[in-house]
C-alpha cells in the first residue's frame, strides 16, 4: 500500500505469504509521535491491548535500543497465571523503525514496525513473519491476530486525547 492510498481510521490486515501478515493503518500524528506511543511503556499501556479481550497489562518494561530486551505481562480472568511475553530489538530506528523478536514462543512472529510520514499524519505497518505456515495458521485460528483494528482505535484516540490536552505525547 503507498501512503498517497491510505485513509485515515482505515486498518488492514492481509496475508501476503504463507508465513506473513501485514497491517497498516493511518493515524493522525507525525511518525516521531506515534514511534513514541510505541517506545513508552507507559503510553504502550494505554492502547495496545484490545479493549474487547478483557486482557490487562500489568507490566511493561522496555528497553528499546538495537540489542535491547522487552517484557509484557498481561493477565485475563479466564487465567490461572498472568501471560509473559518477552523478545529483544533486533534493530531500533526512533521514529522510523522497530523490529522484534517474540522470544516466548518458538513460534512466534518477528515483528517489524516501520513509521512512514504521509499526507494523513503516519503510515504504521506492521509485518509479522512467522517461522512456518502452521505457525501463523494457529496464530490466526486463535484470534490472536484479529485485534490490530481495535488496538489503532485505541492508539488514535490516545494520540487525539494528548493532541487536545497540548501533550506531543
Amino acid at each position: 500500500m503507498r501512503p498517497s492510498d491510505s485513509k485515515p481510521d482505515a486498518t488492514t490486515t492481509e496475508r501476503t505469504s504463507d508465513v506473513e501478515l501485514v497491517v497498516t493503518r493511518v493515524v493522525n500524528a507525525p511518525p516521531s509521535v506515534v514511534y513514541k506511543a510505541w517506545a513508552d511503556p507507559d503510553l504502550f499501556r494505554q492502547w495496545w491491548a484490545p479493549a474487547s479481550f478483557g486482557v490487562t497489562i500489568l507490566s511493561h518494561d522496555s528497553d528499546m535500543r538495537t540489542g535491547g530486551s522487552y517484557r509484557l505481562v498481561m493477565d485475563h480472568a479466564s487465567l490461572d497465571q498472568p501471560m509473559t511475553f518477552y523478545g529483544t530489538y533486533v534493530e531500533v530506528v526512533p521514529g522510523a523503525r522497530i523490529v522484534r523478536t517474540n522470544d516466548e514462543d518458538p513460534h512466534g512472529p518477528v515483528t517489524t514496525v516501520t513509521f512512514q510520514a504521509c499526507s494523513g499524519g503516519t503510515l504504521i505497518v506492521v509485518h509479522e513473519l512467522y517461522p512456518s505456515k502452521a505457525a501463523l495458521d494457529e496464530a490466526i485460528a486463535s484470534g490472536s491476530t484479529s485485534g490490530f483494528a481495535e488496538q489503532y482505535e485505541q492508539l488514535d484516540r490516545l494520540l487525539t486525547r494528548s493532541a487536545a490536552d497540548g501533550d506531543a505525547t
